[in-house]
Protein backbone atom coordinates (compact mmCIF):
# COMPACT_ATOMS: atom_id res chain seq x y z
CA UNK A 1 0.00 0.00 0.00
CA UNK A 2 0.68 3.90 -0.59
CA UNK A 3 0.49 5.55 2.82
CA UNK A 4 -0.37 8.93 4.00
CA UNK A 5 0.52 9.07 7.70
CA UNK A 6 -0.06 12.26 9.67
CA UNK A 7 2.25 12.88 13.01
CA UNK A 8 4.58 10.32 11.83
CA UNK A 9 7.86 12.14 13.51
CA UNK A 10 5.98 11.59 16.64
CA UNK A 11 5.77 8.74 19.31
CA UNK A 12 2.90 6.61 17.77
CA UNK A 13 3.38 7.76 14.44
CA UNK A 14 6.92 6.89 13.99
CA UNK A 15 6.59 3.76 14.98
CA UNK A 16 3.94 3.21 12.31
CA UNK A 17 6.41 4.60 10.12
CA UNK A 18 8.95 1.94 10.38
CA UNK A 19 6.74 -1.14 10.83
CA UNK A 20 4.76 -0.02 7.38
CA UNK A 21 8.29 0.10 5.50
CA UNK A 22 9.71 -3.00 7.02
CA UNK A 23 6.67 -4.39 5.88
CA UNK A 24 7.05 -3.24 2.54
CA UNK A 25 4.74 -0.26 2.35
CA UNK A 26 5.53 3.36 0.67
CA UNK A 27 4.90 5.81 3.28
CA UNK A 28 4.30 9.60 3.21
CA UNK A 29 5.25 10.96 6.86
CA UNK A 30 3.38 14.00 7.16
CA UNK A 31 4.09 15.96 9.82
CA UNK A 32 4.15 19.76 11.12
CA UNK A 33 7.00 19.14 13.08
CA UNK A 34 5.54 20.97 16.77
CA UNK A 35 7.64 20.30 20.21
CA UNK A 36 6.43 16.47 20.47
CA UNK A 37 7.67 15.46 16.88
CA UNK A 38 11.56 15.04 16.41
CA UNK A 39 12.71 13.26 12.58
CA UNK A 40 15.40 10.99 14.88
CA UNK A 41 12.23 9.11 15.54
CA UNK A 42 12.68 7.53 11.71
CA UNK A 43 16.15 8.11 11.40
CA UNK A 44 15.86 4.00 11.07
CA UNK A 45 14.33 4.35 7.87
CA UNK A 46 15.05 7.96 6.40
CA UNK A 47 17.30 6.51 3.83
CA UNK A 48 14.59 3.99 2.18
CA UNK A 49 13.15 4.61 -1.09
CA UNK A 50 9.69 3.73 0.21
CA UNK A 51 10.10 6.88 2.46
CA UNK A 52 9.20 10.17 1.90
CA UNK A 53 8.75 13.36 4.31
CA UNK A 54 6.64 16.57 4.25
CA UNK A 55 6.52 19.12 6.67
CA UNK A 56 3.35 20.66 6.60
CA UNK A 57 0.07 21.27 8.76
CA UNK A 58 -3.44 19.35 8.54
CA UNK A 59 -4.98 22.54 8.78
CA UNK A 60 -3.55 23.84 5.76
CA UNK A 61 -5.86 22.18 2.97
CA UNK A 62 -4.51 23.82 -0.02
CA UNK A 63 -1.15 22.29 0.73
CA UNK A 64 -2.87 18.39 1.55
CA UNK A 65 -4.71 19.03 -1.98
CA UNK A 66 -1.45 19.17 -3.37
CA UNK A 67 -0.18 16.38 -1.32
CA UNK A 68 -2.74 13.88 -2.61
CA UNK A 69 -2.16 14.90 -5.62
CA UNK A 70 1.27 14.11 -6.37
CA UNK A 71 1.17 11.14 -4.41
CA UNK A 72 -2.39 9.64 -4.65
CA UNK A 73 -2.26 7.20 -1.49
CA UNK A 74 -4.17 4.26 -0.92
CA UNK A 75 -5.12 5.00 2.66
CA UNK A 76 -4.86 7.81 5.43
CA UNK A 77 -3.30 7.15 8.74
CA UNK A 78 -4.26 9.96 11.07
CA UNK A 79 -2.30 10.15 13.90
CA UNK A 80 -1.55 13.51 14.14
CA UNK A 81 -3.05 14.93 17.00
CA UNK A 82 -1.93 17.19 20.18
CA UNK A 83 -2.17 14.67 23.03
CA UNK A 84 -0.86 15.76 26.39
CA UNK A 85 -4.02 15.83 28.81
CA UNK A 86 -1.40 18.42 30.91
CA UNK A 87 -0.84 20.65 28.45
CA UNK A 88 -4.56 20.67 27.31
CA UNK A 89 -5.69 21.82 30.93
CA UNK A 90 -3.21 24.74 30.38
CA UNK A 91 -4.02 25.58 27.01
CA UNK A 92 -6.79 23.90 25.11
CA UNK A 93 -6.57 25.87 21.95
CA UNK A 94 -3.81 24.42 20.06
CA UNK A 95 -6.00 20.93 20.97
CA UNK A 96 -9.36 22.38 19.16
CA UNK A 97 -6.96 23.94 16.30
CA UNK A 98 -4.96 20.70 15.59
CA UNK A 99 -7.26 17.84 16.59
CA UNK A 100 -10.91 19.24 15.23
CA UNK A 101 -10.07 21.72 12.82
CA UNK A 102 -7.46 19.87 11.42
CA UNK A 103 -9.16 16.60 10.72
CA UNK A 104 -11.77 18.53 9.47
CA UNK A 105 -9.31 19.68 6.92
CA UNK A 106 -8.02 16.44 6.47
CA UNK A 107 -11.68 14.53 5.69
CA UNK A 108 -12.41 17.46 3.50
CA UNK A 109 -8.80 16.98 1.89
CA UNK A 110 -9.52 13.07 1.72
CA UNK A 111 -13.06 13.71 0.31
CA UNK A 112 -12.25 15.21 -2.16
CA UNK A 113 -9.35 13.40 -3.50
CA UNK A 114 -11.37 10.16 -3.50
CA UNK A 115 -13.80 11.70 -5.35
CA UNK A 116 -11.40 12.13 -8.03
CA UNK A 117 -10.17 8.73 -8.37
CA UNK A 118 -13.37 7.73 -8.45
CA UNK A 119 -14.40 6.74 -4.76
CA UNK A 120 -12.52 3.50 -4.94
CA UNK A 121 -14.16 0.81 -2.61
CA UNK A 122 -9.97 -0.46 -1.69
CA UNK A 123 -9.40 3.36 -0.09
CA UNK A 124 -9.17 3.50 3.80
CA UNK A 125 -9.20 6.77 5.99
CA UNK A 126 -7.67 5.25 9.46
CA UNK A 127 -8.54 7.85 12.54
CA UNK A 128 -6.25 6.87 14.93
CA UNK A 129 -7.70 8.03 18.34
CA UNK A 130 -8.17 7.18 22.13
CA UNK A 131 -10.01 5.47 25.19
CA UNK A 132 -9.97 8.26 27.07
CA UNK A 133 -13.36 9.48 25.12
CA UNK A 134 -14.95 7.16 27.04
CA UNK A 135 -14.21 9.08 30.18
CA UNK A 136 -13.89 6.95 33.51
CA UNK A 137 -14.13 3.89 34.83
CA UNK A 138 -15.07 2.68 38.36
CA UNK A 139 -13.09 -0.46 39.86
CA UNK A 140 -15.29 -2.63 37.45
CA UNK A 141 -16.10 -2.92 33.75
CA UNK A 142 -14.37 -2.25 30.64
CA UNK A 143 -14.20 0.19 27.52
CA UNK A 144 -16.01 -1.76 24.62
CA UNK A 145 -16.57 -0.32 21.03
CA UNK A 146 -20.00 0.62 22.47
CA UNK A 147 -19.43 2.61 25.37
CA UNK A 148 -20.96 6.08 25.30
CA UNK A 149 -18.45 8.85 24.73
CA UNK A 150 -18.05 10.98 28.43
CA UNK A 151 -14.63 13.08 28.03
CA UNK A 152 -13.23 14.70 30.72
CA UNK A 153 -10.34 17.11 29.77
CA UNK A 154 -9.72 19.36 26.66
CA UNK A 155 -7.47 16.99 25.18
CA UNK A 156 -9.87 14.28 25.00
CA UNK A 157 -12.96 16.39 24.45
CA UNK A 158 -11.03 17.48 21.19
CA UNK A 159 -10.57 13.76 20.35
CA UNK A 160 -14.06 12.51 20.46
CA UNK A 161 -14.98 15.36 18.35
CA UNK A 162 -12.51 14.44 16.09
CA UNK A 163 -13.89 10.85 16.13
CA UNK A 164 -17.46 11.95 15.55
CA UNK A 165 -16.46 13.99 12.49
CA UNK A 166 -14.97 11.00 10.94
CA UNK A 167 -18.14 8.94 11.42
CA UNK A 168 -20.22 11.79 9.98
CA UNK A 169 -18.41 12.29 7.10
CA UNK A 170 -18.79 7.98 6.61
CA UNK A 171 -22.33 8.45 7.10
CA UNK A 172 -22.74 11.30 5.02
CA UNK A 173 -20.32 11.12 2.05
CA UNK A 174 -19.59 7.67 2.11
CA UNK A 175 -15.77 7.89 3.04
CA UNK A 176 -14.48 4.28 3.97
CA UNK A 177 -13.35 5.37 7.48
CA UNK A 178 -12.16 2.63 10.11
CA UNK A 179 -11.34 3.95 13.50
CA UNK A 180 -9.90 2.81 16.39
CA UNK A 181 -9.32 3.92 20.14
CA UNK A 182 -6.22 2.60 22.18
CA UNK A 183 -5.18 2.55 25.55
CA UNK A 184 -2.01 3.89 27.09
CA UNK A 185 0.85 3.52 25.02
CA UNK A 186 4.47 3.26 26.06
CA UNK A 187 8.21 2.06 24.80
CA UNK A 188 11.20 3.61 23.02
CA UNK A 189 11.20 7.16 21.04
CA UNK A 190 8.37 8.27 23.86
CA UNK A 191 8.48 12.11 24.50
CA UNK A 192 9.91 12.88 28.06
CA UNK A 193 7.07 15.14 29.42
CA UNK A 194 4.64 11.48 29.83
CA UNK A 195 4.93 9.40 33.04
CA UNK A 196 7.10 6.49 32.07
CA UNK A 197 10.05 8.28 30.63
CA UNK A 198 9.55 11.05 33.31
CA UNK A 199 10.04 8.31 35.68
CA UNK A 200 12.81 6.83 34.09
CA UNK A 201 14.65 9.94 33.09
CA UNK A 202 14.23 11.80 36.99
CA UNK A 203 15.01 8.19 38.94
CA UNK A 204 18.40 7.96 36.85
CA UNK A 205 18.87 12.29 37.66
CA UNK A 206 18.37 11.49 41.16
CA UNK A 207 15.30 13.63 41.14
CA UNK A 208 12.07 13.33 42.97
CA UNK A 209 9.98 11.09 40.91
CA UNK A 210 6.51 12.63 41.05
CA UNK A 211 3.01 10.58 41.60
CA UNK A 212 -0.01 12.64 41.17
CA UNK A 213 -2.57 12.18 43.97
CA UNK A 214 -2.19 8.69 45.62
CA UNK A 215 -1.51 6.93 42.47
CA UNK A 216 -4.32 4.70 42.51
CA UNK A 217 -5.13 5.77 38.99
CA UNK A 218 -5.05 2.49 37.14
CA UNK A 219 -4.36 2.35 33.37
CA UNK A 220 -4.12 -0.22 30.40
CA UNK A 221 -0.51 0.10 29.14
CA UNK A 222 -0.19 -1.33 25.39
CA UNK A 223 4.00 -1.85 24.34
CA UNK A 224 4.35 1.04 21.20
CA UNK A 225 5.66 -1.49 18.69
CA UNK A 226 2.03 -4.07 19.36
CA UNK A 227 0.34 -0.80 18.77
CA UNK A 228 1.64 -0.15 15.47
CA UNK A 229 0.76 -3.68 14.56
CA UNK A 230 -2.66 -3.27 15.01
CA UNK A 231 -3.32 -0.16 13.46
CA UNK A 232 -1.61 -1.36 10.43
CA UNK A 233 -4.01 -4.77 10.71
CA UNK A 234 -6.79 -2.31 11.31
CA UNK A 235 -6.24 -0.15 7.89
CA UNK A 236 -5.60 -3.36 5.42
CA UNK A 237 -8.23 -5.61 7.25
CA UNK A 238 -10.60 -3.31 9.23
CA UNK A 239 -14.34 -3.06 7.70
CA UNK A 240 -15.48 -0.09 6.82
CA UNK A 241 -17.31 2.22 9.21
CA UNK A 242 -15.99 0.16 12.05
CA UNK A 243 -14.28 1.09 15.19
CA UNK A 244 -11.75 -1.39 17.29
CA UNK A 245 -10.27 -0.90 20.39
CA UNK A 246 -6.81 -1.66 21.30
CA UNK A 247 -5.40 -2.22 24.62
CA UNK A 248 -2.61 -4.21 25.85
CA UNK A 249 -4.04 -5.75 28.21
CA UNK A 250 -1.47 -4.88 30.83
CA UNK A 251 -4.24 -2.66 33.91
CA UNK A 252 -2.07 -1.41 36.46
CA UNK A 253 -1.80 1.42 38.88
CA UNK A 254 0.31 4.19 38.65
CA UNK A 255 2.17 3.47 41.76
CA UNK A 256 2.54 0.03 40.77
CA UNK A 257 3.95 1.08 37.38
CA UNK A 258 6.44 3.42 39.11
CA UNK A 259 7.45 0.90 41.68
CA UNK A 260 7.75 -1.75 38.74
CA UNK A 261 9.94 0.63 36.47
CA UNK A 262 12.15 1.60 40.03
CA UNK A 263 12.98 -2.30 40.39
CA UNK A 264 13.60 -2.69 36.48
CA UNK A 265 16.30 0.18 37.33
CA UNK A 266 17.79 -1.60 40.13
CA UNK A 267 18.42 -4.59 38.59
CA UNK A 268 19.80 -2.91 35.37
CA UNK A 269 21.97 -0.09 37.00
CA UNK A 270 21.95 -0.57 40.30
CA UNK A 271 22.49 3.01 42.39
CA UNK A 272 22.99 3.16 46.59
CA UNK A 273 19.99 3.22 47.53
CA UNK A 274 16.31 1.87 45.59
CA UNK A 275 15.37 4.22 43.17
CA UNK A 276 11.41 3.96 44.57
CA UNK A 277 13.12 5.95 47.77
CA UNK A 278 12.78 8.89 44.96
CA UNK A 279 8.67 8.37 44.74
CA UNK A 280 7.06 11.77 45.87
CA UNK A 281 3.42 11.98 45.94
CA UNK A 282 2.36 15.42 44.39
CA UNK A 283 -0.88 17.53 43.91
CA UNK A 284 -3.45 15.56 41.67
CA UNK A 285 -4.37 16.46 38.05
CA UNK A 286 -7.63 18.19 38.02
CA UNK A 287 -10.52 16.02 36.23
CA UNK A 288 -8.10 13.41 36.97
CA UNK A 289 -10.11 9.94 35.22
CA UNK A 290 -9.55 6.84 37.89
CA UNK A 291 -9.51 3.90 35.96
CA UNK A 292 -9.17 3.03 32.03
CA UNK A 293 -9.59 -0.68 30.85
CA UNK A 294 -9.68 -1.87 27.23
CA UNK A 295 -12.04 -4.37 26.55
CA UNK A 296 -9.75 -6.21 22.91
CA UNK A 297 -12.62 -8.64 21.92
CA UNK A 298 -13.55 -7.48 18.84
CA UNK A 299 -10.00 -6.76 17.32
CA UNK A 300 -9.23 -10.04 18.94
CA UNK A 301 -12.14 -11.98 17.26
CA UNK A 302 -12.69 -10.11 13.98
CA UNK A 303 -9.21 -9.14 12.71
CA UNK A 304 -6.81 -12.21 14.64
CA UNK A 305 -4.89 -9.16 16.79
CA UNK A 306 -3.81 -9.30 20.35
CA UNK A 307 -0.93 -7.91 22.24
CA UNK A 308 2.27 -9.77 21.91
CA UNK A 309 4.34 -7.38 24.63
CA UNK A 310 4.02 -8.07 28.99
CA UNK A 311 3.69 -4.85 30.70
CA UNK A 312 7.19 -6.62 32.88
CA UNK A 313 8.66 -7.23 29.11
CA UNK A 314 7.79 -3.98 28.04
CA UNK A 315 8.34 -2.23 30.78
CA UNK A 316 12.09 -3.72 30.93
CA UNK A 317 13.00 -3.11 27.08
CA UNK A 318 11.58 0.51 27.33
CA UNK A 319 14.18 1.37 30.60
CA UNK A 320 17.08 -0.72 28.12
CA UNK A 321 16.40 1.76 25.46
CA UNK A 322 16.38 5.03 27.21
CA UNK A 323 19.71 4.11 29.14
CA UNK A 324 21.51 3.03 25.36
CA UNK A 325 20.06 6.22 24.07
CA UNK A 326 20.58 9.29 26.02
CA UNK A 327 21.72 11.62 23.03
CA UNK A 328 18.24 11.23 22.05
CA UNK A 329 16.45 12.10 25.08
CA UNK A 330 19.31 14.77 26.14
CA UNK A 331 18.24 17.00 22.76
CA UNK A 332 14.58 17.08 23.69
CA UNK A 333 15.23 17.85 27.77
CA UNK A 334 15.24 21.87 26.71
CA UNK A 335 12.21 22.04 24.41
CA UNK A 336 8.87 24.42 26.22
CA UNK A 337 7.62 22.70 29.16
CA UNK A 338 9.65 19.34 29.08
CA UNK A 339 10.81 19.10 33.21
CA UNK A 340 7.91 21.42 34.43
CA UNK A 341 4.61 20.64 35.99
CA UNK A 342 2.04 21.62 33.75
CA UNK A 343 -1.49 20.84 34.08
CA UNK A 344 -2.17 23.57 37.14
CA UNK A 345 -3.60 26.45 35.60
CA UNK A 346 -7.17 24.83 36.18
Amino acid sequence: MKLIVTGGAGFIGSAVVRQAIAAGHDVINLDKLTYAACLANVASVSDSPKYQFIQADICDQTTLDTIFADYRPDAVMHLAAESHVDRSIDGPAAFIETNIVGTYHLLEATRAYWGRMGKPESFRFHHISTDEVFGSLGEEGMFTEDTPYDPRSPYSASKASSDHLVRAWHETYGLPVVLSNCSNNYGPFHFPEKLIPVVILNALAGKQVPIYGKGANVRDWLYVEDHADALLTVVQKGKVGRSYNIGGENEVSNLELVKTICAILDDIKPNHRPYSDLITFVADRPGHDARYAIDPTRIREELGWRPSVTLQEGLKRTVTWYLENPDWWQALLDRDGVGERLGTNA
